[in-house]
């Protein structure tokens, strides 16, 4: 029986019906899996898929037999193929079945996510919507969508508050799902108009210090990986828009990084660091990129996943014990460009932030302002007894 396994799942991708085929990131099996005809990878539900056909389910069986194993049980289909039977490994007893979405809702979440997708929404946001609005629904399951009153959505949401104990940010997650559903696809305005929305907590951004973003740049020995950190810091990028960076969106002669469809699905420019580019150029010429910039080992884009592990690796081989997350290089830019002196109009652009309130948070974590202010404890009349910790 083999060793390595891939899981068959139903998929609806791009208004069609697929089979979706899961698996952990593994170039042997991604060498099998590229075999199986009309074979295709999606980016957006991360896995590998093709049309749900006639006989789709064999064809995956007999191209990768003998060498990954296929778990289809997901499928839930009545006849299972003799050779499947008799290769099956010991399995643990199923777990207590999950509540199931019934005919109507299972079509109200699809309509959902064609819509989502018709608007052009990210994957991220894609997931995060079907996810709270698919649990909105399993809370009512007898219940289709179109008959649930608004004193029934407000009952949920103090359940979400009162019995879930969800966070506020996860609270509007909720509203906005639930708002979008009611609103955008059955054009309800004013179904769920008055939902009171949860305060959301103003939480400061987390920064580094220059030494320690220096450090992290350190304590890198691959190139690669080397140069994706320095960038994200030297033009204050997310994460998805360094990994969407594509071959020339990079001009080291105007000094300049152009992100595509940031957030908004608006296009920007942002700085380019000068020190950077002899890094940048050594990079191209050694590892030769085709389409995207940073590309994983067989030419797709490279792993969000694999990123925050690089990340990772460098801060734990730095002994830096903050919880460093790839958002927080995105933080540091801005907050040392605003302790150098830089209008926050400016730093707003760079960053692709809508209102100047978000960029004004970055005040709040600077240094600048704090050097020229002296702590009470400071002030009081030399003790020497406080000094000398007697």
């Amino acid at each position: 029986m083999p060793e390595k396994s891939v899981i068959i799942k139903k998929l609806f991708h791009r208004e069609a019906n697929c089979l979706g085929i899961y698996f952990d990131r593994d170039f042997e099996v991604i060498k099998e899996v590229k075999q199986i005809p009309k074979v295709k990878y999606s980016n957006s539900n991360k896995c590998w898929y093709i049309p749900n056909e006639k006989n789709a389910l064999s064809i995956i069986i007999e191209t990768l037999k003998g060498k990954v194993w296929v778990d289809f049980s997901a499928l839930k289909r009545n006849t299972i193929a003799p050779e499947q039977i008799l290769n099956k490994p010991k399995v643990s007893k199923p777990a207590a079945l999950q509540p199931q979405l019934s005919g109507e809702q299972e079509q109200a979440l699809r309509m959902m996510a064609q819509k989502l997708a018709l608007r052009g929404y990210s994957a991220n946001t894609l997931r995060t919507y079907q996810q709270n609005f698919k649990e909105f629904l399993l809370f009512y399951k007898d219940s289709h969508p179109i008959d649930i009153e608004e004193i029934e959505i407000r009952n949920y949401l103090l359940y979400l508050v009162e019995k879930r104990k969800l966070s506020k940010s996860t609270q509007n997650q909720a509203v906005n799902a639930i708002k979008f559903f009611y609103e955008k696809v059955l054009r309800q305005d004013r179904k769920v108009y008055y939902l009171e929305r949860p305060m959301k907590e103003k939480k400061l951004p987390e920064v580094l210090s220059q030494e320690e973003v220096i450090s992290i740049f350190e304590a890198l020995d691959n190139l690669k990986h080397k140069v994706m950190l320095m960038l994200i810091y030297a033009a204050g990028l997310r994460r998805s828009e360094l990994l969407n960076l594509r071959v020339g969106d990079v001009d080291t002669d105007r000094n300049i990084v152009l992100i595509r469809s940031g957030k908004g699905h608006k296009d920007r420019q942002s700085v380019m660091s000068q020190n950077l580019v002899p890094l940048l150029k050594q990079y191209l010429k050694e590892f030769k990129p085709l389409l995207w910039l940073f590309e994983g080992k067989n030419g797709e884009q490279y792993s969000a996943t694999s990123l925050q592990q690089v990340l990772k690796q460098a801060v734990k081989r730095t002994g830096i014990k903050k919880s460093v997350r790839l958002h927080m290089l995105r933080h540091s830019f801005a907050t040392h460009l605003l302790e150098s002196g830089t209008s926050t109009r400016y730093i707003q652009v760079l960053l692709g932030h809508e209102s100047p309130k978000t960029t004004e948070i970055y005040a709040h974590v600077s240094r600048f302002a704090l050097d020229k202010i002296k702590s009470p404890l400071d002030t009081l009349p030399t003790n020497k007894k406080l000094e000398s910790g007697e």
